[in-house]
């Protein structure tokens, strides 16, 4: 009785200190104005999406070798930073191509790292589109998503720890309950990436728009992911919200923005995507 009770002694202990450091560590994000769970500095993402960055493109096929395609992503990324309130912010944007056909998926490291694969590239149509998803990653990047989700694994880690130790006196029991209590973290995190992606998809179609590109853009996006989800689902809706329920989402946003109207001044740039990567992924 003595052992079970320090055991549950020592889980509780690590448990409240998780608990402590997630819960007191809040800080007000100075673009979205939302209050956040958040441990590192907007320097520290930096450092970690700088140091991930190269073994991310080595497990997607490491970078497409087509300069001028990488210029062009660059640039389409660019003007979405630069026009819009992510250029405020105090991260450094660096745009990715990955040699990767077969996954369709975009995605965004903490402190500016944003990668999109040529599965993806190579589905889509104009430069609305393009720019929806670089908008849409840069989202990710200034609501500080990825931040916030290290955060919560950190919790989710001592969590883990604490069931470890109080639960059994064997270490495979223990052990067992640990690898529950994860996958219980597991699905917290998933119901956090749905709500997220539905934030990052608004931050997205500001950007977007703010740069001069036809919000159309991002909608067509949802339904070309949509389309692309018949028999396998790509990796990019893989903890994502249902996307026709997104183009829903950013219909209304389109009709409250331009109620008379898509002005036509806001750019599709299909030809200009068909001149720059038609010919160099096919």
């Amino acid at each position: 009785m003595q052992k079970f009770l320090i055991r549950v002694g020592l889980g509780l202990i690590i448990a409240v200190f998780g608990l402590i450091s997630y819960c007191t560590n809040v800080t007000e994000n100075p673009i979205t104005g939302e209050q956040q769970r958040i441990q590192l500095s907007p320097r520290q993402e930096i450092t970690l999406g700088v140091e991930a960055r190269d073994e991310l493109a080595v497990e997607y096929g490491g970078l497409y070798p087509n300069r001028a395609l990488q210029t062009y992503i660059d640039r389409v990324g660019t003007e979405v930073v630069s026009e819009s309130v992510a250029s405020e912010s105090p991260y450094i944007f660096e745009f990715h191509l990955l040699d990767d056909p077969t996954t369709v998926n975009a995605f965004a490291l903490p402190g500016g790292q944003i990668f999109i694969t040529t599965g993806l590239l190579q589905r889509l149509e104009t430069e609305a589109q393009l720019a929806g998803v670089l908008a849409h990653e840069v989202g990710h990047v200034i609501a500080r998503h990825g931040a916030e989700h290290l955060a919560r694994q950190q919790l989710g880690a001592a969590l883990v720890n604490a069931v470890g130790v109080a639960a059994s006196e064997t270490p495979e029991q223990g052990q067992q309950a640990a690898v529950v209590a994860q996958a219980i973290n597991q699905l917290i995190g998933l119901r956090y990436g749905r709500e997220d992606e539905l934030e990052s998809d608004r931050l997205g179609f500001q950007f977007m728009t703010n740069a001069g590109y036809n919000p159309q853009g991002i909608v067509e996006l949802m339904q070309i992911l949509n389309a692309a989800s018949g028999q396998n689902p790509p990796e990019f809706l893989s903890t994502h919200p249902n996307p026709n329920n997104r183009v829903e989402r950013l219909q209304e946003l389109i009709a409250e923005r331009y109620p008379q109207g898509i002005p036509a001044s806001l750019e599709e740039g299909e030809q200009d995507f068909t001149q720059q990567v038609d010919l160099a992924l096919n």
